[in-house]
């Protein structure tokens, strides 16, 4: 039952987020309401900070784990735009169509007070220690993995329109929309499996907290860049 009271508040998160909230601020609002009842429900559960990842020695380790990260992200994102066919992936309207106010109120508020806290709590912090004590490590991973992936269908909708690389490999049409959604949810089932690791890993939350902020942070920045500084020829 307590597992479900966790789905049901991010499917009606998921839901107000991408249907019924308009502007940054009711976007993290609605994060933060969400993660404060998800923290909550965790309580209920019985389980302790050192479960989620967020007791003193997880917070030591995840601060070790997250600079290194955080710059291999930057490494390797920078490596791709280095490349002509890489830069594709950084022709994004999400990023590109931003003022450097939005930006900056993107990378540093949206992504990690909403995004990065939410997702972070709920899939790697609560569902995955929940579903762990219950059913053991491959499962909370799988399951968690699963659900993170469901929870992007509605995000990715527009995908196909709003990357150039994404446009390129599926079409930009109204048809191209389902085969788009499925293989980002597939992306993201992947991309769930590898922080649900990185939790395990490091025994904090902070270190799959780092990565996931530095792929979105820096995938915003320098989509934002890509246009101004290295326009198409």
């Amino acid at each position: 039952m307590r597992i479900v009271c966790v789905v049901v508040v991010l499917a009606a998160a998921n839901l107000i987020n991408n249907w019924l909230a308009r502007g940054p601020v009711a976007y993290v609002l609605t994060c933060v309401a969400a993660t404060a009842v998800l923290l909550l429900i965790a309580r209920w559960d019985g389980l302790t900070l050192a479960d989620l990842g967020l007791d003193a020695a997880g917070i030591r380790r995840g601060l070790r784990w997250a600079p290194v990260l955080i710059g291999a992200v930057l490494v390797v994102l920078l490596l791709l735009l280095a490349a002509p066919a890489g830069r594709e992936a950084f022709r994004d309207s999400r990023g590109a169509d931003l003022s450097a106010g939005q930006l900056l109120s993107r990378v540093l508020v949206r992504v990690p007070i909403g995004t990065v806290l939410l997702e972070e709590t709920a899939f790697r912090g609560v569902l995955w220690a929940m579903i762990r004590r219950r059913r053991g490590t491959a499962w909370a991973t799988a399951a968690s993995s699963l659900l993170f992936g469901l929870w992007h269908l509605l995000p990715s909708r527009g995908l196909n329109r709003s990357n150039a690389a994404v446009g390129t490999a599926f079409g930009a049409g109204s048809a191209s929309v389902a085969p788009t959604v499925a293989a980002a949810v597939v992306a993201m089932v992947a991309a769930g499996a590898v922080l649900c690791e990185l939790r395990r890993r490091s025994g904090s939350l902070l270190a799959p907290a780092a990565l996931h902020w530095a792929i979105n942070g820096f995938g915003y920045a320098l989509a934002w860049a890509a246009p101004r500084w290295w326009p198409s020829t």
